[in-house]
C-alpha cells in the first residue's frame, strides 16, 4: 500500500540537540545549493529570545555540515550537534541574533538529481542549514535562494521577491510568516512545467516535469479543491497559506512541508492510469492541518501527526468514493496493525523512546494510530466525534500537542470519560 513509501522517510535515528532555555523566534538563511556537486553553502541568523538569566550557550543540530563562521565568543562541534558559547551572556527575555555560515555535503535531507536539474529537500532540516529539530520549537522562516536561472522554485509561504544577478543566477526570497516546526521548513528546485489555479483565494500550484502535458497535471491534481473543502469543513480552521504547491520530482519524496508537498514523478502517473489512486496526495494535503498546523510536541507522539493524518486520508477517500473505499482503508490499516501485533512487536502509541524506530514501529504510527482513530469515531458516534476533531484541531492550531492534550480536548467536547479507550488503544 502506498502508505509504506512514505513511512521510509523517518528511517534514521533522531539525535536532537538537548533542551535549552531559548526560544527560536525566525530563522533567516541565504542558502546556495549547487546541483551539479550536490552540495550547499549558506549563512543563516537566528533570532531568540532567552527565557532565563544568564544564559552564555546555545546548542542546534547540524548534521554533517561544516561549520566555517559563528557571530560569538566560540563553537565547537560534536557529531551532529553544534554548540556556540555567547560573547555575552543573555539576560532573561532578552532577544539576541546569531549568523552562522556553513558549508557541506549532506547524506541526507536534499535530493539532488544534477542530470535533471532537480534538488528538493526532505526530513530533515538540520542536514542542510543548523537549527533546532524539535518538533516544539515553532519559528517563522526567511529563505534566500541563490539559483542558476530558468528553473521553477518553491520555497515555504509567499516569494516576496526574485531578482537577476550578475553570475547568471537568480535571488528568490520566500517569507514564511507562520510559525512552524522547522523539518516543515524547504524548498524544491526543478526544469518543471508550472500550472496554477486559484480557488476560493488559494492558489494552487503544480509543478511537475515538462513531459506532462498542462492538460494531464490538471487530471492529476484535480481533487485538491474538493480536498480543501473537506479538510477545512473537519477541521474547523481555514487553510493557514495562499497558496499551496504540489511538487512532482524525479525518485519517490512523499514529505509534507509548510505550504507544499513533494511527490513523486510516479504519483502522477499512477493517478492517470488511475483517477482513485490519490491516497498519497490526500495524505499530504491532510497535513497541512493535522502535522503541521497542529504538531506532535516530541516524536513520542508521532501519532498525533501521522495516525490522525491517515485516518483523514481515509475519511477523505469516503466522502470522495463512499463508505466502502473508506472501510477498505481502515481494513487494511488493521490488517497491517495486527500483523506486528501478532508477531510480538506491539507497542504503545505513546513511545517510550522513537529514536531508532523499526518498519513495525512506523507502522504502529501510521496504521494502528489510524484505525484507533476510527475506533475513537465508533465509540464517539459520528456527531460528537467530527465535533470533538473540530473543537481539537480550533484549540491547538499553530500549536504543539501531546497525547494527553488530544485526550482531554475529545473527553471534554463529547462529555464522555475516555481513559478506558487510551487505555486501552494509545498507552
Amino acid at each position: 500500500m502506498k502508505r509504506l513509501f512514505i513511512l521510509l522517510i523517518f528511517f534514521f535515528s533522531f539525535t536532537l540537540a538537548k533542551a535549552q532555555s531559548i526560544d527560536i523566534l525566525q530563522y533567516s538563511a541565504k542558502i546556495e545549493p549547487d546541483i551539479s556537486n550536490k552540495s550547499v553553502k549558506g549563512k543563516v541568523a537566528v533570532e531568540f529570545k532567552s527565557l532565563t538569566d544568564n544564559l552564555t550557550e546555545i546548542s542546534l543540530n547540524a548534521g554533517a555540515l561544516e561549520i566555517d563562521k559563528v557571530s560569538e565568543k566560540s563553537f565547537q562541534k560534536k557529531e551532529s550537534i553544534l554548540i556556540i558559547t555567547l560573547a555575552k551572556p543573555a539576560k532573561l527575555n532578552e532577544k539576541r541574533f546569531i549568523e552562522i555560515e556553513y558549508h557541506g555535503v549532506p547524506k541526507y535531507g536534499i535530493r539532488f538529481f544534477p542530470e535533471q536539474n532537480q534538488v528538493y529537500t526532505v526530513f530533515s532540516t538540520s542536514q542542510w542549514m543548523p537549527c533546532a529539530d524539535a518538533p516544539s520549537d515553532r519559528a517563522k522562516f526567511r529563505l534566500e535562494l541563490i539559483l542558476p536561472k530558468d528553473l521553477q522554485v518553491v520555497g515555504n509561504g509567499d516569494l516576496v521577491k526574485q531578482s537577476k544577478l550578475s553570475n547568471n543566477k537568480i535571488s528568490s526570497v520566500w517569507e514564511e510568516k507562520n510559525e512552524n516546526p522547522t523539518y516543515l521548513f524547504g524548498f524544491a528546485i526543478g526544469n518543471f512545467r508550472e500550472v496554477i489555479e486559484n480557488y476560493k483565494g488559494v492558489n494552487f500550484r503544480y509543478l511537475a516535469p515538462i513531459s506532462y502535458s498542462e492538460a494531464e497535471i490538471k487530471k492529476i491534481f484535480q481533487n485538491s479543491k474538493d480536498m480543501l473543502d473537506f479538510y477545512e469543513s473537519k477541521a474547523g480552521v481555514k487553510y493557514a497559506e495562499k497558496t499551496y504547491t504540489q511538487v512532482l520530482p524525479m525518485k519517490s519524496a512523499e514529505q509534507e512541508m509548510a505550504s507544499f508537498t513533494v511527490l513523486s514523478e510516479n504519483y502522477g502517473k499512477e493517478v492517470l492510469q488511475d483517477e482513485k489512486d490519490i491516497w498519497l496526495g490526500a495524505h499530504e494535503f491532510s497535513h497541512q492541518w493535522w502535522g503541521n498546523s497542529v504538531t506532535n510536541q516530541a516524536w513520542t507522539h508521532f501519532w498525533l501527526n501521522e495516525g490522525v493524518a491517515t485516518f483523514m486520508t481515509a475519511a477523505y477517500l469516503e466522502h470522495r468514493f463512499g463508505r466502502e473505499e473508506y472501510l477498505r482503508q481502515i481494513n487494511g490499516a488493521k490488517a497491517n496493525y495486527e500483523k506486528v501485533r501478532d508477531a510480538g512487536k506491539d507497542k504503545p502509541l505513546v513511545f517510550p523512546d522513537w529514536n531508532k524506530p523499526t518498519r513495525e514501529d512506523r507502522i504502529l504510527v501510521y496504521d494502528k494510530g489510524a484505525y484507533v482513530t476510527h475506533l475513537l469515531r465508533e465509540e464517539l458516534g459520528e456527531e460528537k466525534f467530527w465535533q470533538a476533531l473540530k473543537d481539537y484541531t480550533r484549540k491547538y492550531w499553530g500549536k504543539s500537542v501531546t497525547t494527553k492534550d488530544f485526550q482531554a480536548s475529545f473527553e471534554k467536547s463529547s462529555g464522555k470519560d475516555l481513559s478506558e479507550f487510551f487505555k486501552k488503544w494509545i498507552y
